[in-house]
């Protein structure tokens, strides 16, 4: 049924989950199975009229991120899973659909974090992500 599956993995409790139940779904249809970790763009600390950008903070985010998508590739190959990872920088919600077309996903698969108040009036990133994919997505309910 699903023969590209792309999981967007953070590394938190939800993103576990639905990496756990990806797994189990691209198992069962023989998928190939592609993660992705979505770092933010660089950030420009604003000082007075000018903005200051700071090597050291990205490249910290770069080797978190890079960890956060070695911990999803590892834990996804220890049942035999092939799966291809990689770290992509930008809005997660832009990346995520902009991968999933790019690798002609037929699935996406995010967890959620079941926000509350504000943040969930606001639209989170696994309800923005199903109304801009062009495939299935697969909420992971983890709340």
């Amino acid at each position: 049924m699903y023969k590209r599956i792309l999981l967007a993995y953070d590394g938190s409790e939800p993103g576990q989950k639905a990496l756990l139940d990806c797994r189990d779904v691209a198992h069962l249809n023989q998928s190939e199975l592609f993660l992705i970790a979505v770092r933010p763009p660089p950030a420009v600390f604003i000082g007075g009229e000018s903005g200051i950008y700071d090597p050291k903070i990205e490249e910290e985010e770069e080797a978190q991120y890079k960890a956060i998508l070695e911990d999803g590739l590892k834990r996804l190959s220890e049942k035999g899973q092939a799966v291809k990872g990689e770290v992509v920088v930008g809005d997660a919600v832009a990346e995520i659909s902009a991968h999933a077309a790019k690798i002609g996903a037929d699935l996406i698969v995010v967890g959620n974090k079941g926000m509350r108040g504000a943040g969930r009036i606001l639209g989170s990133v696994p309800n923005k992500v199903a109304h801009h994919a062009s495939c299935s997505v697969l909420i992971v309910n983890t709340a």
